[in-house]
């Protein structure tokens, strides 16, 4: 049996409103197609997973950088494997030419400094360059290949970096840094008041640093 009307309008909308909700069903063909343009369980699933995925790759490539740009010591200042995992980064730019007026140097330097040029000497041909900063400082960073491996020497900008705790060796008048870095022999030595980092995987430290005490023309020479 219907209730009796109320007299208060409100009153009355309200009554309506509810017993329609009551009565008024949605289509069974519209709730289909509703349900059916629903997501599964599995599929949000997969959404959430590929957003915390894309989430958590976002952070990592963050750490990334602030492992490169954060110190590593004195505040402000980078250390020299900051500077040699510039290398896991790989060339942005096109190869150096050599230069013609001085066939041992490449058209790329750092400062007063050149890269040199291997190809003729050891085999090592240039492949690419970029240029980064980290701790405020320039570091130019040149790739080389030769027999299906591949090396970057990064030259930082002046000051020098604080010196590692590595196996120390002299060439050729140079001293030499080496030390493994996840996967990578890396040898560092100083020119000029700047940091010279070569790390290669597959490379015999002999070979690094030999390259090492080849010294990069100045560019005052």
């Amino acid at each position: 049996m219907p209730s009796k009307p109320t007299s208060d309008p409100e009153q009355r909308v309200a009554e309506l409103l509810a017993e329609a909700r009551a009565t008024v069903r949605t289509p069974q063909a519209l709730r289909a197609r509703i349900e059916a343009q629903r997501p599964s369980r599995a599929t949000r699933t997969r959404r959430r997973v590929a957003y915390g995925g894309a989430v958590a790759g976002a952070l990592a490539a963050t750490a990334t950088v602030l492992a490169l740009v954060l110190p590593g010591g004195a505040p402000g200042s980078p250390s020299v494997s900051q500077a040699a995992a510039l290398a896991n980064l790989g060339p942005a730019a096109p190869a150096p030419a050599a230069d013609p007026a001085a066939p041992q140097k490449l058209q790329t330097g750092a400062e007063d400094l050149y890269f040199p040029n291997w190809s003729s000497s050891f085999g090592w041909r240039a492949l690419g360059q970029r240029l980064d900063r980290i701790g405020g400082r320039t570091a130019t960073t040149v790739y080389y290949g030769w027999r299906g491996h591949m090396i970057a020497y990064t030259i930082v900008a002046a000051p020098a970096l604080k010196q590692p705790s590595a196996s120390t060796s002299t060439l050729g008048g140079t001293e030499l840094r080496t030390f493994s870095l996840n996967g990578r022999l890396v040898v560092t030595w100083r020119r000029a008041n700047h940091t010279c980092v070569l790390s290669g995987a597959g490379v015999s430290a002999s070979e690094l640093q030999k390259l090492a005490a080849w010294k990069a023309p100045r560019l005052t020479d």
